[in-house]
């Protein structure tokens, strides 16, 4: 039998080829997760030699340097070896930022595995603390991505710090930390940041000063001491007791540390217009980010004008010691604090701000910017109160009752207005309600025009209240809302430019390092939210010094020696004070208080505020021309009765011209005085069968109903309501004057003083029942009201035809009329 050869291939395994294979993608996939992980890290050896760039500049509007960034890397901070760092900074950082820096390898093995199992789950890194050694390495060679939060960044970051820490030392890595690290107010490195918050150097730092200055590396605006001394200083016992709980210190060197009186630097870095330049900043860092604005290497020209900026500063820091010292005015009126805003009013350039006395004061939370914190103004609210009411048919000559009415509140309770002295002042035209600030007044406008109308208005004019309007209520023109300084001065520089709004701008260009162009301030917007003469007429009354006068007098505060708008504002509770005020060139907000809400003691707008605005505007417009505010087309002017509003009756003792936008003057003539015949034996309306010889003719100024109450309070007579009745002829001799005699006449002497020469005013009452009081009249005004006998009064001779005549009231209710008599005084030769 014949043997066959079995000719199939042998079968063979493939799972070599899948394994090489697979190997073979795993080495070119850990090549390239390599490459894109590691390939481009720079080179730690290099973090010596580190090249600086050109920082970017804040300038004012003529290119004087105001501020200038500092790079946490080239910034202008000094190194200095870890021999002149004292040990308890550098324990204080230990035990704070990386307990086991002496024991690691550079990384924290676990918080990279937090770090990438957050990564995954949430997208980005929540969790994993980085060591004193990876942080060295974000801050150096890692720049650009220091404020990523991925896992890819933690493991370039932990890559640079292993091979870091083959590279150099513990001590030369906290070395390097401690000099780059950044602590706040633009100091980076410690020997920086001993200088900037206590002027020293580093070697010279306390146990107490190394624990609050390493508090800052967490989180150096938060833990600010100049900002928030009291998160500095909890943040300050933390880290004291975790150099405790390190065993570097003791509890009792913590106690006393934490006890010590810190002594800060009066200021930390060099900067003009500190409160401006940190507006600019934050505005600069919200257009184009924190790392882009910093290594930019731009100028930065602003509105400020330096010099304007500088003088501000001095007055307001002068003003407030005059408040606070007792020689000045007898008391020291607790105003540590004050702000001020300049304006262009046609561009809306801010040429000035001033948010404290002192940026650098952390005992009056100087670095607070008071032109930006919302405060309650008061009564510089109401001109866009009187503003929304002449825009709804209001005139500058509209009667306005300024009397005591109740209100409802927001809450349905019952509210009753009152004027800053406590009075009431009856019938008031709209220009004296807003000049001389009536509350009742502007309480009974708004109530009239609805809230609506006045936060429609003030918000299109670019004030931006803080928080719920609706529990102010009526409330709210007197100040009840919180508004920003800067917005409410933009605000009244709207009313400059004749009702345009104004956004304040702070700055003009930003040149790159080459000179291009980056940004350029555009034009101001035509926003008309005002009637060019409505805006006029608010103006007109905030410019006059005689319709204020009643209640600031005549050339007070307010007034600058040229046409000049202004109104006041303070709170009830004397916690804020505002005069904001504006001529054609400039416009000026001043507020002054306590950052901290404590109360003022008796300082009122025109004694706190005021001041302050009155040298500020005298002084920056020194030099320059008295400016007329621009009247627009479409006013008239029209001589009106004050006490009515209306057209000049035969009667009316008083008119004045006043403005009115056309079409609204008046053409009523004035009711409000009229003339009855009285009965002078009985006070009542003169009857048909009243004798000839009783009736005397008599003007009277007729209130209406609601101000009865407040004519009767101020002594003003009313028209008699009854005629007189038949049998009051027989008792018409009641009430008689018996002296002086009728048609008497009295020389004044010119050798004898004017107080010794005087004559009796006297009055009798003839019927058997006292009556409850006997007034008497001289020229129809009251001089005197007596409720006993002898019913008399001495009065001071003047010269002229004068009338006594008396009035009174018996038991029973009813009114008495004593019969006039004339006499002549004369002066002597």
């Amino acid at each position: 039998m014949t043997h066959r050869e079995n000719n199939q291939p042998k079968h063979r395994s493939k799972w070599p080829y899948l394994l090489g294979g697979l190997a073979a993608l795993c080495l070119i996939g850990a090549v390239a997760a390599y490459l894109w992980l590691f390939a481009d890290l720079p080179d730690p050896a290099s973090m010596r030699q580190v090249q600086a760039r050109e920082t970017t500049k804040i300038l004012d509007r003529e290119g004087r340097v105001l501020y200038e960034w500092l790079d946490n890397v080239e910034g202008k901070h000094t190194y200095v070896t870890l021999d002149r760092i004292p040990l308890a900074l550098q324990q204080a950082t230990v035990a704070t930022e990386d307990a086991t820096f002496y024991r690691n390898p550079g990384v924290d093995l676990g918080g990279i595995l937090r770090a990438a199992y957050y990564n995954l789950r949430y997208g980005e890194i929540t969790s994993g603390a980085s060591t004193i050694t990876q942080q060295t390495a974000r801050i150096i060679l890692l720049p650009e991505e220091r404020w990523e939060r991925t896992w890819r960044r933690k493991l370039r970051e932990a890559f640079l710090a292993w091979r870091i820490s083959r590279l150099f030392s513990k001590g030369e890595v906290l070395e390097l930390y401690l000099n780059y690290s950044y602590y706040g107010n633009y100091a980076y490195g410690v020997e920086a940041a001993a200088e900037a918050y206590f002027a020293k150097r580093a070697d010279e730092l306390d146990l107490a000063e190394a624990a609050l200055l390493t508090g800052l590396l967490q989180a150096p605006v938060h833990y600010n001491p100049l900002t928030n001394m009291q998160g500095a200083k909890e943040r300050q016992d933390v880290v004291l007791g975790l150099m405790v709980e390190a065993g570097y210190i003791s509890q009792e060197e913590a106690d006393l540390a934490l006890g010590e009186a810190l002594r800060f630097a009066a200021r930390p870095f060099a900067i003009n217009a500190p409160h401006f330049v940190m507006m600019v900043r934050q505005q600069l860092e919200e257009w184009y980010g924190v790392e882009e604005v910093a290594r930019g290497g731009w100028r930065v020209v602003t509105t400020l004008d330096l010099d304007m900026q500088r003088r501000a500063e001095e007055i307001v820091r002068y003003r407030l010691q005059l408040l606070s010292d007792p020689a000045y005015d007898g008391m020291d009126h607790n105003v540590r604090n004050a702000a001020a805003v300049v304006l262009d009013p046609a561009t809306g350039e801010v040429l000035a701000m001033v948010g404290s006395p002192d940026y650098f004061d952390a005992d009056i939370d100087g670095a607070v910017n008071a032109a930006l914190a919302p405060r309650q103004p008061g009564s510089s609210l109401k001109p866009f109160t009187y503003a929304a009411a002449l825009g709804a048919g209001y005139t500058p000559a509209t009667v306005i009752l300024d009397v005591r009415r109740p209100f409802l509140t927001a809450e349905d309770q019952p509210f009753v207005p009152i004027n800053y002295d406590r009075r009431f002042y009856g019938p008031i035209s709209l220009r004296r309600a807003l000049a001389t600030s009536s509350n009742v007044a502007a309480v009974s406008v708004l109530h009239d025009i609805g809230i609506a109308s006045l936060t429609d208005l003030a918000r299109r004019m670019g004030i931006n209240w803080q928080g719920d309007l609706k529990r102010f209520g009526l409330a709210l023109t007197l100040g009840g809302g919180e508004v920003r300084l800067l917005d409410l001065t933009a605000a009244y520089a709207g009313l400059a430019r004749q009702g345009v709004r104004v956004e304040p701008v702070a700055i003009l260009r930003i040149e790159g390092p080459d000179g291009s162009g980056r940004y350029q301030k555009p034009a101001p917007a035509e926003d008309r939210v005002l009637d060019p003469r409505v805006a006029y007429l608010i103006t007109d009354i905030l410019a006059d010094d005689q319709a204020r006068a009643p209640a600031f007098g005549e050339h007070s505060a307010l007034y600058v020696g040229r046409p000049a708008a202004v109104k006041t504002g303070t709170t009830t509770d004397w916690r804020d004070n505002w005069t904001v005020g504006y001529t054609p060139d400039l416009v000026i907000g001043v507020w002054a208080g306590n950052a901290d809400n404590e109360p003022m003691k008796q300082v009122s707008g025109i004694t706190g505020a005021a001041p302050i605005w009155h040298q500020l505007m005298v002084e920056l417009l020194k030099g320059k021309p008295a400016t007329a505010f621009a009247r627009p087309e479409g006013l008239v002017e029209v001589e009106v009765c004050p006490e009515s509003g209306l057209l000049p009756g035969p009667h009316c003792p008083n008119r004045r011209y006043e403005l009115f936008i056309e079409g609204t003057e008046p053409a009523q003539q004035c009711d409000a005085h009229q003339l009855y015949r009285i009965d002078a034996a009985t006070g009542a309306l003169a009857a048909a069968s009243t004798p000839p010889q009783r009736v005397m003719e008599r003007v009277y100024w007729v209130v209406p109903a609601e101000a009865q109450e407040w004519a009767r309070e101020q002594g003003i007579p009313q028209p008699p309501a009854r005629l007189t009745p038949p049998q009051a002829v027989d008792n018409a001799v009641a009430l008689e004057i018996i002296s002086p005699d009728p048609n008497a006449e009295y020389v004044i002497s010119a050798a004898l003083p004017r107080s010794a020469q005087s004559i009796e005013i006297a009055a009798r009452w003839r019927l058997a029942s006292a009556p409850r009081a006997v007034t008497l009249l001289l020229d129809g005004e009251p001089l005197a009201e007596l409720a006993q006998p002898p019913y008399s009064r001495l009065w001071n001779l003047a010269p002229g035809q004068h009338m006594v005549q008396a009035e009174a009231v018996d038991a029973e209710g009813k009114r008495w009329s004593s019969a006039p008599v004339r006499f002549t005084v004369t002066p002597g030769r």
